[in-house]
């Protein structure tokens, strides 16, 4: 079967530090906070110009309908990509943070479980722009299993 897919993308831009580590080894994360402290390894983007709570409505609906989740990052001619999933149990209340999961741990900021990376598994080019202060760009849809074909299909767990 070949399958095209096109659909609507959700793009936004924050920007590097250089305090990004993109060390750890179960999240990162986007913040709307200017700064970053050595601590904060999961972070790769600051200054964001949204949070979860600032994500448009059919990307909120898809996410709580537990639908797959495609983000790219790109920075200094770096990209990346991620998979993962929604999750019913998402909130999407934080006007300032957006957590990105490989557990499927939900709180207010997450707005992907089940990742196919963290921040320790992302291209160590894409780090290095990130932190010299380069500009992020993320691009982040869902997709809708129905429109692919996958009615009735289980997915991951997730029913289609």
């Amino acid at each position: 079967m070949v399958l095209e897919v096109a659909g609507r993308w959700f793009v936004f831009e924050a920007r590097g530090h250089e305090n990004v580590r993109a060390t750890h080894r179960s999240t990162f994360e986007v913040t709307r906070e200017g700064h970053l402290t050595p601590r904060g390894d999961c972070i790769v983007g600051v200054s964001s110009e949204v949070g979860a709570a600032g994500l448009p409505e059919w990307l909120r609906e898809g996410l709580r309908r537990g639908w797959p989740v495609v983000v790219v990052l790109e920075a200094g001619g770096h990209v990346d990509a991620v998979a993962g999933w929604g999750d019913p149990r998402m909130t999407l209340e934080d006007p300032v943070r957006m957590v990105f999961r490989r557990s499927t741990y939900v709180g207010p900021e997450t707005v992907m479980v089940r990742a196919s990376k963290a921040a320790a598994h992302l291209s160590r080019g894409l780090v290095g722009a990130l932190r010299r202060g380069e500009r992020l760009v993320v691009a982040m849809t869902v997709l809708d299993p129905s429109g692919l074909g996958l009615v009735g299909l289980d997915v991951e767990g997730v029913d289609a």
